[in-house]
């Protein structure tokens, strides 16, 4: 509905594959099974042995004149403010979940060390198997835009709802302090876990607790809910987002290492999310469960009308806007790309520009931490220039640079090398997700910058590949001057020590730590210095930028 794709998008965008699955390694399921059935387990274990246990809520005292009571109108507006947003960025998540559906808990990604895949395809062995032939289709009911790798727009809504669910965040909070509000959510005893335990032992042994009105006070386990909702998994969403960047990694090395390492963080990240869901679900039945009527009105109306049902009716009003913005939501995604585009563009791009962007990455990693795996990807050069120089081993190869710069050359290999190299032990990060790390040896792009010199007008390096886009055409990607200067930035002909392999970019391929690895162009075949990236292609920096919406800089 709504696509009007092309023959190249459909083939791209709706495989005949489109199984949905899910394997999770028995360890995990161990894990979560400890947890979920345990927890479970040791409830009924209590009431077969000890009987239910008093419930917490019959001992609640009168409400005071100082107490937190009713509903004000402020928190009910951020309360579905918040609900409209989460929609988006959970739907948005998990589009992007699909383009590279493994997560891990190590950073080399190899196949077979995920936790978890949500494809039933196993990584073969007898052919190279690249990262955007592994992604897999989502329904655009669940994803947002759903379909098989559509990670650019996914990006774009989830970039673009992501500041408005945090500063609604922070107004939230800022107002629930300021008011008594706070007194709702944040436990000032201790008590409250062994009262949540008492509450959830009623729970899983499907004995109702007695339900205090939520109008001036909450049970301790939904206080206790409440209060992580808030304060531990939004702020864990943001924290383990932050941890996924190239920028921040690169330069400060610690940060990821908070969550364990940065596919840690991607894994933290999603069960946030999974977490979400399920608060979403158990949050809405109990609602529905203990008093709808009444419940509607306290989160809509902020009274406690027991009977009227404006509440139900403009609770209900709310979701509907939501499921159609949903609807608005893909026809935008499938017919106003580059209007979503410019508008991330306009409030993440300009924000990562004048904060992500100034960071300058720092040498950590070690020779003994380059990943034994580092996943293929992008589409291999097909022409024949390239395979009559690959199988020369590109001794007649010359790198064209050329564009506003003083001195326009042509360097062979010898040459460049000649010219000195630099070797660097970093972590790559892929717009799918994926990571790994190596040794990328080459000549730094200031050296070139020196011969070259650029005309002061000159903003912007343009770098052209042997190789195709996704749908065709010339694959060429644009990094900022400033960008192509900071340190560990270089063109590479040496991975992992040894000559870099006709799978991951040879002759040579961009080096740039700060940036996702699309920036990152492989089969290098020219340069050139230009005034904007604005004169190239379609205008937006780069061939992905052009066709696939994806962002300009990339620095998260």
């Amino acid at each position: 509905m709504f696509t009007h794709f092309t023959k190249e998008e459909r083939a791209v965008h709706y495989p005949p594959d489109r199984r949905a699955f899910m394997a999770l390694k028995p360890y995990m399921l161990l894990f979560f099974g400890v947890i979920i059935f345990g927890a479970i387990a040791a409830a009924w274990l209590q009431y077969l042995l000890m009987g239910l246990p008093e419930d917490p809520s019959l001992s609640f005292p009168a409400a005071t004149a100082t107490d937190a009571k009713d509903f004000p109108m402020w928190l009910n507006l951020s309360h579905w403010v918040n609900f409209f947003f989460l929609v988006l960025i959970i739907r948005s998540g998990l589009s992007i979940l699909a383009d590279h559906p493994r997560l891990y808990w190590n950073n080399g990604c190899a196949p077979e060390t995920e936790w978890i895949r949500f494809t039933p395809i196993k990584v073969p062995k007898d052919k190279t198997w690249t990262a955007k032939e592994d992604a897999r289709y989502i329904s655009p009911i669940a994803g947002l835009p759903g379909y098989k790798h559509t990670i650019g727009i996914a990006r774009t809504w989830h970039f673009l709802t992501v500041p408005f669910f945090v500063l609604n965040g922070v107004v939230f909070i800022f107002l629930l302090f300021y008011t008594h509000q706070w007194q709702r959510l944040v436990p000032v005893s201790w008590k409250i876990i062994p009262d949540s335990w008492n509450v959830f032992v009623h729970y899983a042994t499907f004995h109702f607790p007695v339900e205090p009105n939520g109008f001036y006070h909450f049970n301790a386990l939904q206080q206790l809910s409440y209060f992580a909702v808030v304060f531990i998994l939004a702020p864990l969403a943001m924290l383990t987002g932050l941890a996924m960047s190239p920028a921040i990694e690169n330069r400060f090395h610690w940060y990821p290492t908070l969550f364990g390492n940065r596919q840690s963080a991607r894994s933290i990240h999603f069960m946030v999310m999974f977490s979400y869901v399920i608060f979403i679900i158990i949050h809405v039945a109990l609602v529905a469960a203990t008093g709808l009527t009444r419940n509607m009105n306290h989160i809509v109306l902020g009274t406690d009308n027991t009977t009227s049902v404006a509440g139900i009716y403009i609770g209900a009003g709310i979701i509907a806007f939501t499921i159609l913005f949903c609807l608005l939501a893909h026809w935008l995604s499938w017919n106003k790309q580059r209007a979503l585009q410019h508008a991330d563009a306009a409030i993440n791009g300009n924000l990562w520009r004048i904060t992500l962007n100034r960071f300058k990455p720092k040498p950590y990693y070690k020779r003994a931490d380059i990943s034994p795996y580092f996943w293929p990807n992008g589409k291999a050069p097909s022409s024949e220039e390239w395979q009559k120089l690959a199988i020369n081993n590109f001794k007649d190869y010359k790198l064209r640079i050329g564009g506003l710069v003083e001195n326009p050359m042509e360097l062979s290999l010898t040459e460049l090398k000649n010219l000195g190299k630099e070797q660097n032990i970093t972590m790559h990060h892929c717009i799918q997700g994926w990571s790994g790390i190596a040794e990328w040896g080459g000549i730094p792009i200031s050296k070139i910058v020196e011969l070259v010199k650029p005309y002061p007008s000159v903003t912007t390096v343009a770098f052209y590949s042997f190789g195709e886009g996704l749908y065709g055409g010339l694959y060429y990607d644009t990094n900022t001057l400033d960008n192509c200067l900071k340190p560990q930035s270089i063109l590479a002909w040496e991975m992992n020590y040894d000559p870099l392999s006709l799978v991951h970019g040879a002759p040579l391929r961009l080096r740039v730590e700060n940036q996702l690895g699309y920036k990152m162009v492989k089969w290098i075949s020219s340069i050139e210095f230009v005034e904007t990236y604005k004169t190239l292609g379609k205008g937006q920096g780069g061939k992905n930028e052009d066709d696939e919406y994806f962002n300009l800089l990339a620095d998260t």
